[in-house]
C-alpha cells in the first residue's frame, strides 16, 4: 500500500510553472537587450563558446530536483504489513435535502448551512462509527458511500450546495430506499438521520420508512424550519433578488411539515426534533444514537508505514551534482565530435 502521509506539500507543484515563465520573461528580456548592441549572428560570433541550451538544461534540472524534494516533503510511505482490525460502531446514513426550500433563512444563516455546520459536529462526535451521505431534492443521489473515513465525510459535507442535483421535490422516500440499500449486506446495528423541511413531494415515504424498520434500521427525522413558513430567496451572483414566485406571480412559503416526519420518526422507531437557530437537533439525536448497540466490526488496514522520502532527497542531490558540472558555455569535446561530416 502507498500513500503521501503529507499532500498539502504537492500545492508547492504550482511554483514550476511559475519558475518557467519567469526563465522565458529572463531569456527575451536577455535576446532583446543583447540586439542592442548589433545583429544578433554578429553578436553570436563574437561569443562562439555561448550556448543557448545550456541554461535550459541547468533550469530543467533544477526544477527537476525541486519537484523531488517536494515529494519527498510528502513523506511517499508504503504500508509493510496488512492486519486485521476491530472496532466497535453502528452504520449512519444521513440524508440531507438540498432542494431549494432549503435555502430559506429562517434558520441562519440558512437551513442548509446550518445542517452542514451540524453535520460536520457529528462526524467530529464519531469514534469507530461508518458514516455516509445521501443528498436528495426530486430526486436521491448517493454523495459519500459509507465509510470511517471522517476527513473526506466532512470534505463532501462542505462541497454539499442546491445546484447538485436539478430536479426539484423533495424525494424523502427515495432518499430513505437509497440509505438502506446503501448498507448492503452489512450486519452492523444502523440508523438513518434524515434533516428535511419535510414537504414531501412524493407520497410513498411511509412504506418506505416502515420497509427500512423492518431490516432492523433506526430512522431519526430532523425538521428545518418555522410552521408559519418563510420565503425563499433568490440569489444570482451571490446576491439577493428577491423570492421564489409561483406561476401565480405570488412568493413561494416553505413550511415545515412536522406531522409527516414525527410520523417517519414513529414508523422508525427513531427520533424527531425541530431545529432552532441556536440548535439543530443533531446532538439529542446523536446521543440517543449513542444508546443504539454498538457491534464490533473487523476490517482490514495497512499498519507499519515505512518512510521513502529518502528516494527523492538522494534523487534531488544527484540532479544538483549533474548542475555543477553542467557549465553554460559550449562543451569543447562534443564540438569536436561531428558525427555527420566526412
Amino acid at each position: 500500500m502507498f500513500r503521501f502521509a503529507h499532500i498539502y506539500y504537492f500545492y508547492l507543484l504550482a511554483l514550476v510553472p511559475v519558475f518557467a515563465g519567469l526563465l522565458v520573461l529572463f531569456l527575451v528580456w536577455k535576446k532583446k537587450t543583447l540586439a542592442k548592441y548589433g545583429d544578433w549572428s554578429v553578436i553570436r560570433q563574437l561569443m562562439p563558446d555561448y550556448s543557448l541550451s545550456k541554461p535550459i538544461l541547468k533550469f530543467i534540472l533544477i526544477m527537476l530536483a525541486m519537484t523531488s524534494l517536494i515529494f519527498a516533503l510528502a513523506d511517499p510511505q508504503t504500508g509493510s504489513r496488512l492486519e486485521k482490525v476491530k472496532r466497535k460502531g453502528i452504520d449512519l446514513m444521513i440524508c440531507l435535502d438540498i432542494s431549494n426550500s432549503m435555502m430559506a433563512q429562517d434558520i441562519k444563516p440558512d437551513r442548509l448551512e446550518r445542517a452542514k455546520q451540524s453535520i460536520v459536529r457529528l462526524i467530529d462526535n464519531l469514534e469507530g462509527d461508518r458514516i455516509g451521505i445521501i443528498v436528495f431534492a426530486g430526486k436521491a443521489y448517493t454523495q459519500l458511500p459509507i465509510t470511517t473515513d471522517y476527513a473526506a465525510a466532512k470534505m463532501f459535507t462542505a462541497s454539499i450546495n442546491t445546484s447538485l442535483i436539478a430536479t426539484q421535490g423533495t424525494a424523502i422516500g427515495a432518499a430513505i430506499e437509497l440509505a438502506a440499500s446503501s448498507f448492503g449486506e452489512s450486519k452492523h446495528n444502523k440508523a438513518i438521520v434524515i434533516i428535511t423541511d419535510g414537504e414531501d413531494h412524493e407520497g410513498n415515504v411511509l412504506e418506505q420508512a416502515d420497509a427500512a424498520m423492518k431490516n432492523n434500521i433506526t430512522i431519526y427525522t430532523i425538521g428545518m424550519g418555522l410552521p408559519t413558513g418563510t420565503p425563499i430567496p433568490v440569489f444570482s451572483n451571490g446576491l439577493q433578488t428577491g423570492y421564489r414566485k409561483d406561476r401565480d406571480g405570488q412568493t413561494i412559503m416553505s413550511k415545515l411539515d412536522e406531522t409527516l416526519l414525527q410520523q417517519i420518526a414513529s414508523i422508525g422507531k427513531g427520533m424527531y426534533v425541530r431545529a432552532t437557530t441556536s440548535e439543530t437537533g443533531l446532538n439529542k439525536i446523536f446521543d440517543d444514537i449513542s444508546k443504539i448497540q454498538k457491534s464490533e466490526i473487523e476490517e482490514k488496514q495497512f499498519s507499519d508505514y515505512e518512510d521513502r522520502f529518502q528516494y527523492f532527497v538522494a534523487l534531488a542531490l544527484f540532479l544538483l551534482i549533474i548542475d555543477l558540472f553542467v557549465f553554460e558555455r559550449k562543451t569543447k569535446w562534443l564540438q569536436r565530435f561531428k558525427p555527420f561530416e566526412k
